[in-house]
């Protein structure tokens, strides 16, 4: 048995069928107030769902009976404070690692992000490599991914570069220069990569840095998003401090902004792998950013699709 938690996030929805479709029982642990969401998800009716949450105990031990591996998926990366990403990523963490040692899971595997550190200066870089300790300390076998940003139909980051673009009909305020290097992985090569790691014994108690098939700097995203979503603004660039200090000034007037302050941190520098890890280590070739831009992106209204944001409250 496969348990996931953050199962209604954007690689969770798409792993989940697909560990069903390779002939994997799966089990979900899910908030009581995110069931509803699994209706327009159209799982297959095998999958096996658990109310509860990361701070729950019983909820969690029920969840882990049986269980062999845990992708543990669950985050605020892109959607909380730094109090939510402490509690949901470092906490939460801290309540599986002791679960599932107690049960005798198998394996865990958690998505972190490149250029973790446990001292980093920068808040999502420093929680993701504390919460990597947590996981190589447990005494469970582990595999850790580091990704570069991970992109598709759902995301936050790309998909939130095209909505900032509409919150301004000339202007596009870029951190720096936006020459931090990124490495793009689209989602279902993320998802392609999970599953054939099962079956690699060579990735047990293993921290791999994986991305997509190319290096792109911010930059050249932003050029990307605006060439493929018809979205032509006038780039300015403004320092980064004054970027974090208008994002605050911004977040504190609405109840939900595209861009988080865990944004600018994955900007701050480079974040990058060798571009050959994800076949080398999961046999994944993966797809070309601009070409899976296109395949969802030229069509969406994006500015609809902001309002929406922005108005919505977070749950």
């Amino acid at each position: 048995m496969i348990l996931v938690t953050g199962a209604t996030g954007m690689v969770g929805r798409r792993l989940v069928p697909e560990l069903i479709a390779a002939g994997w029982p799966v089990r979900v642990l899910v908030e009581p107030r995110r069931e509803r969401r699994l209706e327009r998800y159209e799982w297959p009716e095998s999958v096996e769902i658990v109310s509860g949450a990361l701070d729950d105990q019983a909820s969690l031990h029920q969840a882990m009976q049986g269980v062999h591996t845990v992708f543990h998926l669950a985050s605020a990366q892109w959607w909380g404070s730094r109090q939510d990403l402490e509690q949901v990523d470092i906490v939460g963490t801290r309540n599986v690692v002791a679960t599932a040692r107690s049960a005798r899971v198998g394996r865990i595997y958690y998505l972190s992000q490149l250029g973790a550190e446990p001292s980093s200066a920068f808040t999502l870089l420093r929680v993701k490599g504390q919460v990597e300790g947590l996981i190589r300390n447990s005494g469970v076998a582990y595999t850790i991914f580091r990704c570069g940003v991970i992109f598709g139909p759902e995301d936050r980051f790309v998909n939130g570069v095209a909505m900032l673009l509409r919150s301004n009909p000339l202007i596009y305020f870029q951190p720096g220069n936006g020459d931090a290097l990124l490495h793009p992985l689209y989602v279902n090569d993320l998802v392609k990569a999970l599953i054939n790691s099962l079956e690699r014994l060579s990735l047990v108690d293993a921290t791999v840095e994986i991305g997509g098939g190319e290096y792109v700097t911010y930059h050249e995203m932003i050029r990307t998003v605006m060439r493929v979503s018809g979205a032509r603004r006038i780039i300015f660039p403004l320092p980064p401090y004054f970027m974090r200090w208008i994002n605050n000034i911004v977040i504190r007037l609405v109840w939900r902004w595209p861009m988080t302050p865990h944004w600018l941190d994955i900007l701050a520098s480079n974040r990058t792998a060798e571009l050959s890890n994800l076949y080398d280590y999961c046999g994944v070739r993966p797809v070309r950013f601009e070409d899976t831009l296109l395949t969802y992106m030229p069509d969406r209204r994006y500015w609809w699709e902001l309002i929406r944001f922005l108005f919505t409250r977070p749950r």
